[in-house]
């Protein structure tokens, strides 16, 4: 359904009477149109500018269901609480809801009164869901998120994978990609793996005048622990503080406790019972301090957030430009502060040394791999036949081996090689990683240049995501209030 074709005044009135909103953001705005007009739409949003509305209010106003596939459990089930709390039918699959619940949203599937079904990319995986999803009106598919998809961002999931053949199973439906941040690597590679016929690709800024960005230079272990102490103790209101390592977080905790300071904490490794009830009591306000690994925070919603503190340095500026950004979502004032020591950089080269399949684990998948003629393999059962090799680095080979046309799947059942296969073609998989690798030191490089610099820190957070400052000096870094404050000396 165009645009043009829905009454802007139906358009106003849904947007005051269930959302509570006078008028639509520019940004927005530009969104929703493009939906409305039918054409997929890559949308790339800061924290706070309010993506979730640019696919709620188009729902309404179209026909069918929406899909909306996220990787955040805990997102996804507060935006599902809140539909249903303005009175929308909304139902929500995924490994946390109960099996009574998963059997109640699988029924309503292709309701014509259920307007949201919100899932993850793992459980789009199972024939089950997609066969249901094939026979319902499905008119708007929404992936947030969206830079999940690229192999060149620094949140990059297999399971995501796999979207853009969802997409194409239900016939191609309106497709709205979202996500807070994505410089122009990811942008086109988001673009080329969903493979949609012109794709809107929608910016609105990354510029947030309220973040104020800073970076402390500490030396050592004992140095940095101060300075974080002094930091917080100047704080007001609730604040992530952000580690590289479970090990970090559970120093900090017990540090941050031993002074007197309420902290709660929060990594992939704790039992999902832990992980809820931590992020329920920083959410609540209980415990204003969360010390995390970035297993937290995507998608979190909580606007009071008065600062962000990267207690160990990211790997990249958009990584840090998506963690730091989840301050301030109200409005308000907000810092944003890197401790930096330079020795951090040999932790983040560390983690990048094992991030990529190798040669020698592709030539292992490949030995392992089923002929045309056999039957095919799970997933599950290739990953054991290869325990040296985590199972993301599996699920991301194969992905290729199929782009490559190396291998093939059989949904539901496993994988095999194709029939005809010219294996000599794996050899640029390899050639692909080691350009990413060699990009993502590149990025880690820019990322210590961030910390050093006397520069504008907006600037050069601006530039690294493809963006440009209409102005030399933004006003909120340490360096331009640097620069301000000398200049106001020198007058003097």
């Amino acid at each position: 359904m165009a645009a043009s074709r829905i009454p802007l005044r139906r358009m106003r009135t849904l947007l005051s009477s269930v959302f509570g909103f006078d008028s639509l953001r520019p940004g927005q705005r530009a969104v929703i149109e493009s939906v409305l007009a039918g054409r997929h739409t890559l949308a790339v949003m800061p924290t706070g500018a309010g993506k979730s509305l640019c696919y709620q209010l188009p729902a309404l106003l179209l026909p069918g269901m929406t899909v909306v596939v996220s990787p955040l459990i805990a997102l996804m089930r507060d935006q599902h609480d809140k539909l249903v709390a303005l009175g929308l039918a909304s139902a929500q699959v995924n490994s946390a809801v109960s099996a009574g619940e998963s059997r109640e949203a699988h029924a309503r599937i292709g309701d014509r009164d259920t307007e949201f079904l919100f899932t993850t990319p793992e459980q789009l995986a199972r024939p089950e869901l997609r066969d249901k999803l094939a026979r319902a009106d499905v008119d708007l598919f929404v992936i947030d998120e969206a830079h999940c998809l690229s192999q060149w961002g620094h949140d990059f999931r297999p399971d995501y994978l796999s979207v853009a053949e969802v997409v194409r199973s239900l016939g191609t439906p309106t497709v709205l990609a979202l996500t807070a941040t994505a410089p122009p690597a990811v942008v086109e590679d988001v673009v080329r793996r969903l493979a949609l016929k012109d794709m809107a690709v929608i910016t609105t800024g990354a510029h947030r005048e309220n973040l104020d960005l800073a970076v402390r230079h500490v030396d050592g272990d004992t140095g940095k622990q101060r300075a974080l102490i002094e930091v917080l103790r100047q704080q007001r209101g609730s604040g992530i503080i952000y580690a590289a390592t479970i090990r970090h977080v559970h120093e900090i905790v017990e540090l941050l406790r031993g002074e007197g300071l309420p902290a709660t904490h929060y990594h992939g490794r704790l039992a999902a019972r832990d992980r809820h009830a931590n992020q329920d009591r920083f959410m609540a306000g209980e415990v204003p301090i969360m010390v995390a690994t970035n297993a937290f925070g995507m998608g979190i919603d909580k606007a009071d957030i008065r600062y962000v503190v990267h207690y160990d340095l990211p790997a990249s500026l958009d990584a840090y430009y998506q963690e730091a950004g989840r301050a301030g979502r109200d409005g308000e004032p907000a810092t944003c502060l890197l401790l930096f020591q330079r020795v951090d950089r040999r932790l983040q080269a560390f983690f990048m040394a094992g991030r990529y399949p190798s040669a020698a684990e592709l030539d292992a998948l490949l030995t392992v791999l089923p002929g045309p003629e056999d039957p095919p393999v799970p997933l599950a059962a290739l990953c054991e036949v290869l325990p040296g090799v985590a199972a993301s680095k599996v699920r991301v080979l194969l992905t290729m081996l199929k782009e490559q046309r190396i291998a093939t799947e059989r949904r539901g059942v496993g994988f095999r090689r194709r029939a005809g296969a010219d294996t000599a073609r794996a050899a640029g998989i390899i050639e692909a990683y080691e350009a990413r690798a060699q990009a993502d030191r590149a990025k880690l490089e820019a990322m210590i240049v961030y910390a050093q610099t006397a520069l504008c820190r907006w600037k050069l957070l601006l530039e690294s995501l493809g963006e440009a400052m209409d102005r030399p000096e933004c006003g909120h870094c340490d360096n331009c209030r640097g620069t301000a404050a000398r200049a106001v000396g020198a007058a003097v």
